[in-house]
Formats: C-alpha cells, structure tokens, sequence
C-alpha cells in the first residue's frame, strides 16, 4: 500500500491561537484519513537567518523545518498581514530555504487572511515565485476581514469563506495529484 501524501502547513502566525491557525485546522479536517497534514507552528523556534550560519551546518531547527518541506508532498501557508508585508518571522523562515531547492517546484498553497491582507499576498507570491514554488492562481487564496469570519468558539462560521476555501482545497489536491500521481514516498 502507497504511503500517504503529506501536507506541510505553515502558519505565519506565532500567537498560540489565531485566525489563520483555525483556517489551516479547517483544511486539516478536511484531509483526514486521506492525507498527513501536519501544521508547523514554530516560526519564532528558528534562528534569525544569517547567510553566514548557512553554509555546511545550519542550525538544527533550520534544518529540521527545511527537511519537513523537502519530505512533503505540499505546503501550505497562511499568513496574516503586519504593517503592509508578510510578518518577519515568517520572511525568516523562507529566506532559510534560498539557498536550497526544497521549494523547486513544489505544490503550494498561499493563503493570506488577515483585515486587509492584499500587500502581504502579493510579497508572499514574489518571494515563492522567487524559490520555485509551483502554484496557479486557483492555489492562491486572500481572505480578508478574517476576524470576523469565525464565531466565539473559533468556528469558521462564514459559508462564503467555507466555499471558498473548499474550492482551494480541491485545487491544491489536483495539484498534488497531477505532479505526484503516487506518493512520492512510495
């Protein structure tokens, strides 16, 4: 039996709990049985980056986050917006990769959601163009106003967000299924 395809999810929020936590947990129950879809939430675990620390040995935890992309099938990012830019924990975390090809055309997912969100989007898709990440505009997704998509209890509760993010879904999968038909680890 084939090995299951594996989805690395990146949230680009460190607080504890956040809207785009819960966005990335919405997607995760939407593979369950189907997929691994394991959701990295350590951003502010890895180092500041410096070109001079990544040459034979990176930092351990560096290493780490770029073997989880290497080894998954997909990524997916989703990312709030700070001052009109991608926060800089995830900027860190993505310039730890340009010196790699663990990004080469990969699957990916881009999802900002965040009050506004539209500045933050478009750098996110400059830099993972940059990196060789493969992703159409079906595998990109802004939802804005996102605070107020969800009910007291952290439930996504905007049907117009759900369709939406399940018309992503379907694409991404599609993406993953036309570049690996089998798991790559099969």
């Amino acid at each position: 039996m084939p090995e299951m395809k594996k989805i690395f999810a990146i949230c680009g929020n460190t607080l504890e709990v956040s809207s785009n936590l819960r966005i990335l947990q919405f997607l995760q129950k939407q593979s369950e049985s189907k997929l691994v879809f394991e959701i990295f939430q350590d951003l502010a675990g890895l180092p500041h980056f410096n070109p001079a620390l990544d040459g034979e040995n990176p930092p351990a935890a560096v290493l780490a986050f770029r073997e989880k992309i290497a080894d998954a099938t997909g990524v997916i990012i989703c990312t709030p917006e700070y001052v009109f830019s991608l926060p800089g924990s995830l900027k860190n975390a993505l310039e730890w990769t340009v010196s790699t090809t663990v990004f080469d055309q990969k699957p990916c997912g881009l999802i900002t959601a965040s009050a506004h969100g539209a500045k933050a989007h478009e750098s996110l898709e400059l830099i993972m163009r940059t990196i060789g990440a493969r992703f159409e505009e079906q595998h990109r997704l802004l939802i804005q106003g996102v605070k107020g998509k969800f009910d007291n209890e952290g439930q996504l509760k905007d049907e117009v967000t759900k369709a939406r993010l399940n018309e992503f879904w379907q694409a991404f999968i599609q993406l993953m299924d036309q570049i690996f038909p089998k798991s790559p680890h099969s």
